[in-house]
């Protein structure tokens, strides 16, 4: 057992957590589909994860080493890939329960029971903090059962601190049906209070005390019922990161000390080679980021020769954006060719480009769908794709150049994120709002009433105030059996929601949209929005604004092709 947690330890710890998370994270998504099927949690804590083992992998540290103890350095570093690696609601609170370790441990000498019991404590605000309006039955109850139970071991012992908060948090996630309806009405537990178990569950692991029913032993993660990934490599190396949109760091847009050169290009390549590519990049510059999406993983490539080299075959997978700043622009280049097919390459000369000042503002719009993507960028936003990280939301922010930004997120689960970005962005000097949409639909309305002549301020109290006044529905089908304030629902049910709440239970698609208007104009309105899906069927969206002009004819209807995805119809009443 463990006496103490060095900076090894924690390195074992989140190479460990991030296995166990890839071998729950279906089952971690399931959880969280009440009956809506958009569940991502496990996917967004396996995403949070690996930009935290990517940013240990490369070690990118600016402070020397004298300033910090070398667990807390490594302790930071995992936080920071944490944070600009943060998806969704959960992805966000685990990014601030580790940056909440890191600043209550980094200038602790030694982390034995009582200091990891008094950074739980910590942690445990922090994830509070994280949230607007915490509500119990959560992640926040499991990370607050387990602070709890260390504290009152009154131990210095780190075995017995680490045991008691990883059995807290499991019993502390038994428990939360009865404290959350929503919970109960599906049969399940907090997704993301599943999550933060995995991660204690790693610890204790760590340290040398597993609980004797876990099954989640990180050195075990090439089993037969790990479906998701592969365990690490034991020096701490990520294999095979899955790392869509994942960011080892962040970069300013401006020159970085040193260098005299910054280098993008766009790169297709498998997610290994990515990896290597990563290395040779942070040897040669800094600044580095690499955001993408992994289609497959390094497994599935194919070796189209017969050579036996997947990796120099690949030559149409995975598709990342590479941005490094450097002094010798030829071994970048040269890293990129070696990974896969780089293109689209352009090369800045600090010395010629000087940063330009902010100036003006901006409205960045997180909407997944071509057609939604196009509908805002009409509209004069730049858009970020669905569920994105920090740090894919901290880039689009400082690539519009503007000094003034509003951010809409058009997702719960963005909001959060959003927060984070906002605040990595003040840090650099632009002023950045978040007004909390939560519909596309209350996007365009927001976008609608803005207005450059008006003070920043007074801009986005209008936005906020037009987005709210926007009632927003959505129809999907129903994932799995569960029981809904409208009733019971089967798998392949029609639901529709208002506000997020199921309000009918229908079989047939086009009914159901037909009695949903119906029931939203009932209560009053002028103008419809009709924004159709991906997987809706051809002529939908005609046929509910014919049903509306035929029985709603004061009511204007707009109706536009967004290919979301799960979502066949989105609905705003304004």
């Amino acid at each position: 057992m463990l006496d103490t947690l060095d900076a090894a330890a924690v390195r074992r710890w989140c190479s460990g957590a991030l296995a166990a998370l890839r071998r729950h994270q279906g089952e971690i998504d399931a959880l969280n589909v009440y009956p809506v099927p958009d569940g991502d949690t496990g996917t967004n804590l396996v995403l949070t994860l690996t930009s935290a083992q990517h940013a240990l992998a490369l070690d990118l540290d600016n402070s020397s080493e004298g300033e910090q103890t070398s667990h807390g350095r490594v302790l930071r570093l995992m936080a920071r890939g944490a944070l600009l690696g943060a998806r969704g609601n959960s992805g966000v609170i685990v990014s601030q329960i580790l940056r909440a370790l890191a600043d209550a441990l980094t200038d602790t000498a030694v982390v034995r029971g009582r200091a990891l019991a008094s950074a739980l404590t910590a942690a445990t605000d922090a994830a509070y903090a994280a949230v607007a309006r915490p509500v119990e039955g959560t992640v926040l109850t499991v990370v607050a059962a387990a602070a709890r139970a260390a504290d009152r071991t009154g131990s210095d012992d780190l075995a017995t601190v680490v045991r008691a908060a990883a059995s807290a948090a499991r019993d502390a996630l038994a428990a939360t049906p009865g404290q959350l309806p929503v919970l109960a009405r599906a049969g399940v537990v907090d997704a993301g209070g599943r999550g933060l178990c995995l991660l204690l569950d790693a610890l204790a692991a760590v340290v040398g005390t597993p609980l004797t029913d876990s099954t989640d032993n990180p050195d075990n993660a090439d089993s037969p019922d790990n479906p998701v990934g592969r365990a690490a490599d034991p020096d701490g190396a990520d294999p095979d990161p899955d790392g869509a949109g994942s960011a080892v760091d962040s970069h300013s847009g401006a020159g970085s000390e040193g260098y005299a050169y910054e280098v993008q290009f766009l790169l297709e390549a498998p997610a290994g080679a990515v990896d290597r590519m990563r290395a040779a990049l942070a040897e040669i510059g800094d600044s580095l980021v690499v955001v993408g999406s992994d289609a497959g993983g390094d497994d599935d490539r194919d070796d189209d020769d017969g050579d036996g080299d997947k990796d120099a075959d690949a030559r149409n997978g995975p598709v990342w954006n590479v941005h490094v700043h450097v002094d010798d622009i030829g071994a970048a280049i040269e890293a990129g060719i070696a990974a896969g097919r780089p293109y689209q390459i352009s090369v800045t000369r600090f010395a010629d480009q000087p940063a330009p000042p902010l100036a003006g503002r901006a409205a960045v719009v997180v909407a997944a769908g071509t057609g939604l993507a196009a509908l805002f960028t009409g509209e004069g936003a730049d858009v970020v794709g669905g569920s994105p990280s920090t740090a894919e939301l901290l880039d689009a922010i400082r690539r519009t150049g503007a000094a003034e930004v509003v951010v809409l997120p058009n997702d719960p689960d963005t909001q959060a994120v959003a927060g984070l970005a906002a605040r990595e962005a003040e840090a650099v000097g632009v002023t950045v709002a978040v007004v909390p949409t939560r519909s596309p639909v209350q996007a365009l309305a927001a976008l609608a009433v803005r207005d450059p002549r008006r003070r920043f301020d007074d801009d986005v109290i209008a936005m906020a105030e037009a987005a709210g006044a926007c009632r927003y529905a959505e129809v999907c089908h129903a994932a799995r059996e569960a029981l809904t304030v409208a009733g019971r629902c089967r798998p392949g049910d029609v639901l529709a929601l208002v506000e997020g709440e199921v309000l009918l239970i229908g079989t047939d698609l086009a009914g159901t949209c037909r009695n949903l208007l119906d029931q939203l104009l009932g209560g009053g309105g002028e103008l419809v929005t009709l924004i159709v899906g991906g997987q809706a069927p051809d002529g939908l969206g005609d046929a509910v604004a014919a049903h509306v002009a035929r029985c709603w004819p004061f009511v204007e209807v707009h109706t536009f092709v967004g290919g979301q995805p799960h979502y066949p119809l989105l609905v705003g009443i304004e």
